[in-house]
Formats: C-alpha cells, structure tokens, sequence
C-alpha cells in the first residue's frame, strides 16, 4: 500500500492522566515524550510521508493517539466514536482535517470504533471486536467504507493491533497467542517471542518497518523477512499503553 500523509498531533499538557493500567503511568516524562514524538515525526517524514501536525489539545490526555480517531479507507474515512468517554472530543479536529481529502461520515451510537482495532490490507480491512470497538462499529465500517471486514474477536483486550499488525508482501507480525488464528490463514506469520510481546505493534512505510526500540529478537526476525527495521524510542507512550500505530493517521 501507498502512503502519502501522516496526521499528528504533539502530547497535551495533560498527557500524564492518559488511560492506562501499566505499572509506570505515574512516572511519565511529558518533555521525553515530546521528544520521542519528534523523533517519530522525522522518521515520518525521512520516508518520504507529508506530516501534517494538528494543534496541539492540553484538555484531551490521549488525543496525541490520533489513529483511533478514523478508519480511512479509498476515498472515504469513517470518523470513530471512541469507547471511552474521556476520549470523546479528539475526533472533531481529526474530521475537519479530513473534510478536505476525504468523504466523511461519524459512527453513531451504539456503535464504538477505534483505529487502533482495524489492520489496513489493500482489499479488506482487519478489525478486533475489543473492549473499545464492537460489531455495530464493524457494521457501520463495512457499510461506509464499502470494504470487506474481517473480526477477530477479543474483548478482553484494549486493542488488536498491540497484537497483531501488517508488515506487507503478505506478511504479519503478531503474538504468539493470534498467530494461529484462523483470519491469519494465507499470510506468512512472524511471531513475537512472549519477552518482546510490545514489538507487534510495528508501522511499516515502504520496504521500512518503524519499530519500538530495545526489542532486539524481534527486530532481527523483521530483517531477516526482508524488510529495513528503524527503531524508535517509545517508552514514554508505552507507559500510556500506547504503540507506534497509535501516534499517526496514515492515508
């Protein structure tokens, strides 16, 4: 797949009251985060990807997590109704962005939608039916979007995409606890060791995959599958259970 822009936007003052259970929450360093933002971007960018930088919000702790926002696929983006209450809100810059690229429609209620749930192939579309995204938001993907959905379903997890994401040439990076699961059948599947689990959620631009850094096994099985592997500093947004996925709306 083609990418030509990718959508950010900087942590928020108030990132240190993200959502998140992981043990170092409380020790969040917003100016490392910052920086590790910044080094992402760049990356981003040195691929060869338009980064457009939406204003920073100091009143929404996760809204630096701009993929959860819209599922984007074609000509059209599907606006998300995120899970959590807290988040509602992020979504409204994301929409008028996209306005001036693409068709846009909201999810409305029941359904609940977050990108982080949805793998991008070139003919369908992946989603987890998780804790934050359900069959009504699968439902009103498929029905907009205009795209086979495929489920995996998991509701005891946040996201899908922390546990399984796409490499290219047909190839996925996933836990070892879905890389057997039946929706993966027909692609080649590299499995994480259970110590670098983190390392699944992987970004690739091209022949380059975007990595988070300190996962050496893991690294080193992208490699050896062909592909460029550029790591990155991520512990600040890991402490927000968040990934390299998460950071940016690709299209």
């Amino acid at each position: 797949m083609t990418f030509r822009r990718a959508l950010v936007r900087e942590p928020g003052n108030s990132y240190g009251r993200c959502i998140s259970s992981h043990p170092l929450r409380h020790m969040i360093d917003l100016k490392l985060a910052r920086e590790q933002h910044r080094k992402y971007c760049r990356a981003l960018s040195e691929l060869g990807l338009e980064v457009i930088h939406l204003p920073r919000d100091d009143l929404l702790p996760d809204s630096c997590f701009v993929e959860d926002n819209a599922v984007i696929h074609g000509d059209r983006a599907l606006i998300c109704r995120m899970a959590r209450e807290s988040r509602r809100g992020e979504e409204e810059a994301v929409e008028e962005f996209l306005k001036g690229y693409l068709r846009v429609k909201r999810a409305t209620p029941p359904a609940t939608v977050e990108g982080g749930d949805v793998i991008h192939l070139e003919d369908r579309l992946i989603s987890g039916v998780t804790e934050r995204t359900n069959v009504e938001g699968v439902d009103q993907m498929r029905e907009w979007l205009e795209v086979r959905v495929d489920t995996i379903i998991d509701p005891k997890i946040v996201h899908l995409k922390s546990y399984v994401t796409y490499l290219g040439e047909g190839m996925m990076i996933a836990t070892r606890s879905y890389a057997h699961n039946p929706v993966l059948e027909g692609f080649r599947v590299l499995t994480v060791p259970d110590e670098e689990a983190y390392a699944a959620n992987t970004l690739t631009i091209g022949e380059t995959v975007l990595m988070p850094d300190g996962y050496p096994k893991t690294h080193e099985i992208v490699r050896e599958a062909g592909f460029e592997v550029i790591p990155l500093s991520m512990t600040e947004f890991e402490k927000c259970e968040g990934a390299l996925t998460c950071l940016s709306l690709i299209f």
